[in-house]
């Protein structure tokens, strides 16, 4: 499940966490908001930002094989 957690400080700082997105798509997903609260200072990337993401794909092999008697 993604998420996007927001802690605003009474100074007026923002504290942005994001989890369950795999990969720097995440930077994706905030750029609009970041781009709404103003400056950024600083990025802090979590383990799920450097891992890579898995793409399932479905491979069919088949042989055919014929045979005369």
């Amino acid at each position: 499940m993604e998420t996007l957690e927001f802690v605003i400080y009474p100074d007026g700082r923002v504290q942005e966490t994001v989890s369950g997105i795999v990969g720097a798509t995440c930077t994706e997903v905030t750029a609009a908001i970041e781009a709404e609260l103003g400056q950024v200072v600083s990025h802090q990337p979590s383990s799920e930002f450097y891992n890579a993401v898995q793409h399932q794909s479905t491979v069919a092999t088949t042989q055919a094989s014929f045979s005369e008697w």
